[in-house]
């Protein structure tokens, strides 16, 4: 199997697997316990800590270890939604309207705690612009959420921007950086942002472990409570093998970052170059904006993009629609509703993302694949687009 799809998840790093192979076995200990083998697995977590940390330029004390980027959003938006400082009525969010669903679900859960949530649009590259931003933060508004990279299109928001127009309204300024940790050089420090959330498995780390990086000034009311662990803010034993993973993953991303960027550049360029050239028909999203070196979003219309997907599949090529979390739902791509693009031609989406162990003929199986399938998909005239 060629497998394309880096945005969903990434193959485990053997190089991360044996970090965390004693912690599996003979380093079995609690961190929270006094003993040796307690205060060896400690010793491991702080080290993991600060491996994070310098992944986004943040301090260890800022590191909240979770279960993922999914609870690390929802720690931020509840958290603060919940804190001790949220106390004015009519408090109102402002999140960007491509957000992923560990985002929105939060988000409406707000409204239904008496919250108003605001979507704000982007512009057709998919970019959340400021003066869109600024103009949807009103008195009552209390925080924004806007991901730094998008997991579909790709695209890169300004956050520095972004971050600037939150700090002038004194609002407090979240980012799901998810998608990019590990391809892009994050600086949280710099950022503007006073919460970031991370995930090991989109860098090469374990699956279940993930990070929310907290600027101290911000008061957060923990998901979890009972037992005190990460000074109080996700309490519950700690997955200290899934942890030492993702400390490992980011010290190499840290380590390995500009390579990784020109690899999967080059990848994606000669992928999109290959695709015009042989497919002219082929759209490319947000093909104006910067995005994340590694992914192209596209169709080929009249193409429908599940069918393609797996067809593709039976070939031995994993791509995708859009976001692993809503490959079971049959509507288009939210992002690219966002965006504006036709309903039909949003049907046709596919997005490939390549990773480190992906070649040039990769791409060229790839491109073979797909005009061996639109041929024969178009003479059995079973794969055009929804209308």
């Amino acid at each position: 199997m060629v497998y394309l799809d880096h945005n969903a998840t990434t193959p485990l790093d053997q190089r991360v697997w044996q970090a965390m192979q004693p912690y599996l076995s003979e380093q079995y200990g609690n961190p929270s316990s006094a003993h040796a083998l307690g205060r060896a697995a400690r010793a491991a977590l702080d080290l993991a800590r600060e491996q994070v940390a310098q992944l986004v330029n943040a301090h260890p004390s800022q590191v909240i270890f979770t279960s993922g980027g999914t609870e690390a959003n929802n720690a931020a938006i509840k958290g603060v939604a919940f804190s001790s400082t949220a106390t004015k009525p009519a408090m109102k969010m402002v999140i960007g309207a491509t957000e992923h669903a560990s985002v929105r679900a939060p988000a409406e859960s707000l409204q239904r705690h008496g919250w108003q949530v605001e979507r704000v649009g982007c512009e057709e590259s998919g970019i959340v612009s400021a003066h869109v931003l600024a103009q949807a933060i009103t008195g009552s508004t209390r925080m924004a959420s806007v991901m730094w990279a998008n997991n579909e299109s790709g695209a890169i928001n300004p956050l520095a921007e972004l971050a600037g127009v939150c700090r002038e309204h004194e609002v407090l300024l979240h980012t799901d950086a998810v998608q990019a940790a590990g391809k892009l050089a994050l600086d949280f420090a710099a950022s503007g942002a006073q919460l970031m959330s991370l995930s090991a498995h989109k860098l090469y780390g374990p699956k279940g472990v993930g990070a929310l990086i907290v600027d101290k000034a911000v008061s957060l009311e923990p998901l979890l409570h009972g037992g005190g662990q990460e000074r109080g803010g996700r309490c519950g034993t700690e997955n200290v093998a899934g942890i030492i993973g993702f400390g490992k993953a980011a010290e190499l991303a840290v380590v390995e970052l500009a390579e990784r960027q020109r690899h999967s550049l080059r990848l994606r360029d000669y992928f999109e170059q290959t695709l015009s050239r042989v497919l002219p028909q082929a759209v490319i999203f947000a093909a104006g904006a910067e995005r994340l070196p590694n992914t192209s979003f596209f169709a080929i219309p009249p193409l429908e993009g599940r069918t393609l997907i797996m067809a593709l599949d039976r070939m031995g090529f994993a791509v995708a629609s859009g976001s692993a979390c809503g490959s079971e739902q049959h509507q288009p791509s939210h992002v690219l509703k966002a965006m504006g693009v036709a309903t039909e031609l949003a049907h046709g989406a596919l997005r490939v993302s390549f990773g480190q162990q992906n070649t040039e003929s990769d791409v060229d199986g790839l491109i073979s694949a797909l005009q061996s399938q639109i041929k024969q998909l178009q003479a059995m005239g079973a794969a055009t687009a929804w209308s």
